[in-house]
């Protein structure tokens, strides 16, 4: 059979563009080289826990916000199971051994009234930081679900976010508070865009939200609105290559050696990955090369904890705490003082308001910490425990990040069934994400527009999606695929549907 589209990988991205598509009436099949679909969608059960892989809180999704608009539109909102977090601290921030904690609060006017209680003679520069990262993310229009002009976002696209934080106050610790939570982002002092800070916050100040029982709900009920409207997830099944033929994408080859062909192909995966598999004459290698080279974040260690029955209470709020007095100092950890940063998420669980059965604890982690297990693979479809040493590692970090986190939380260790820890290695093959990116492609203030990414390519019939275009998160990912189905579409079109839902 021949497809109007096929899709490579099942990440959010490809999945809403499936879904969008198919919904207008296009023959589509997505391919996914795993046995679960969904990319950072994924959770797993352990002990009965069941446990995300990436998704811990979602912004945005109150009645007439952004993303609640999109899933509408999709037809996957009213069945999404949700807990909103605390409205008067969805994060809390914390510095060393301070015994107080900072909390962003939901709404506009929560946010600066709570922040006021400690920064009381900082009325001014709250209000200013809230209406520029209003003002910022206004010049996104896709983002506000209407038309606009791509001037309007590359007028603020320069601006830094550590020197907007330093222009508004003159108060280190605010400074620092407001950037609390930039794991959200991978953020690095002097580079990061405040358009990324912008987008990311704005959407949790709009609205903050848990998935109870995990995000993988987000990817099943496309995976039905998908198949619903006559498409089809093949799982399982890598796509090996991409073959060009008289200037455009003839076919794809599959692992298995088969070749699907299609009008059109849209590949979910890294941008520097699928110039890798696209045999082509017409890309110019100066294209390829631009794409192949583009820095990317920094990875993660994430420890998922499976707790005792009864031992851990549910915290309906997320926690960032920092070694240092310095917010941004986390990317930049020294072997001795890993970890000098990190975030915990408790799960949301049907019938688990009162105590957890599992949580996440997020730190960084450079690829270079795990080189020595480069040449090895390991997942589901191709198991593989590595090598003993590597085992050690896990063991080790896991140990050392749990000794940082039971300095502010006592006692966690008593609560603890069992624990599972992934590395830098672990996205990498699960996500095919280069050196297992946290987020993908580093956005960097100083050259904005050499990391935008269009999703049309040099081949008129591949596009591109996911984390890597434009901003990453489910907010960033859902918005991207909805510019990449437009060019299929027409985006006036598909905007006037998504308001008109």
């Amino acid at each position: 059979m021949q497809y109007d589209v096929v899709i490579i990988g099942s990440g959010l991205g490809s999945l809403v563009c499936g879904a969008i598509l198919s919904k207008n009436g296009y023959r589509v099949c997505i391919y996914e080289k795993n046995r679960q679909i969904g990319g950072c969608l994924q959770t797993f059960s352990r002990d009965k826990a069941i446990i995300d892989s990436g998704v811990h809180y979602i912004g945005g999704l109150d009645e007439r916000q952004t993303l609640n608009q999109v899933f509408r539109y999709l037809g996957i909102m009213d069945s999404m199971k949700l807990k909103r977090l605390d409205l008067d601290g969805f994060d809390h921030i914390h510095f060393g051994n301070e015994e107080k904690t900072y909390r962003h609060a939901q709404g506009y006017d929560n946010f600066i009234s709570e922040l006021l209680k400690d920064f009381p003679d900082e009325k001014d520069a709250l209000h200013a930081y809230c209406e520029k990262m209003q003002d910022v993310c206004n010049k996104f229009p896709l983002f506000k679900l209407r038309m606009g002009d791509y001037r309007e976002k590359e007028s603020v696209m320069g601006l830094d976010t550590h020197k907007f934080l330093c222009s508004i106050t003159d108060n280190d610790r605010l400074r620092h508070v407001l950037a609390g939570n930039n794991m959200l982002y991978a953020g690095e002092q002097g580079k990061t865009p405040f358009y990324v800070h912008a987008l990311v916050q704005n959407s949790y100040i709009e609205s903050s939200w848990k998935c109870v029982d995990g995000g993988s709900q987000i990817a099943r009920s496309l995976n039905r609105i998908i198949k619903d409207n006559g498409g089809v997830i093949i799982r399982n099944t890598e796509v090996k290559r991409i073959v060009e033929f008289d200037g455009k994408v003839d076919h794809i080859v599959l692992g298995n050696g088969e070749e699907v062909y299609a009008r059109h192909y849209i590949s979910g995966l890294h941008p520097a990955v699928t110039m890798q598999m696209t045999d082509s004459v017409s890309l110019r290698a100066a294209y390829k090369t631009r794409l192949q080279s583009l820095e990317n974040t920094p990875g993660t260690f994430m420890l998922n904890v499976v707790l005792k029955p009864g031992t851990f209470r549910y915290h309906n709020y997320n926690y960032y705490h920092h070694l240092t007095d310095n917010a941004w100092d986390g990317v930049n950890y020294t072997d001795a003082n890993w970890p000098n940063t990190y975030a915990m998420f408790v799960s949301a669980g049907t019938g688990r308001d009162v105590y957890a059965d599992n949580l996440s604890i997020m730190t960084y982690m450079r690829y270079e910490d795990v080189a020595p297990w480069h040449d090895t693979f390991n997942t589901d479809s191709y198991p593989d425990d590595r090598h003993a040493d590597y085992q050690s590692f896990k063991k080790e970090r896991s140990e050392r990040l749990l000794d940082a986190v039971e300095k502010q939380f006592p006692g966690l260790r008593n609560c603890i069934h069992a624990y599972y820890s992934s590395t830098p290695l672990t996205y990498r093959d699960y996500l095919a994400m280069p050196e297992g990116s946290m987020y993908g492609v580093s956005k960097d203030a100083s050259d904005p527009l050499r990391t935008v990414i269009s999703a049309a390519t040099r081949l008129p019939n591949l596009y591109l999606t996911g984390q890597n275009l434009n901003l990453h998160g489910i907010l960033g990912v859902t918005m991207t695929a909805v510019i990449t189905s437009s060019v299929l579409l027409g985006m006036e079109k598909l905007i006037n549907d998504i308001n008109a839902a």
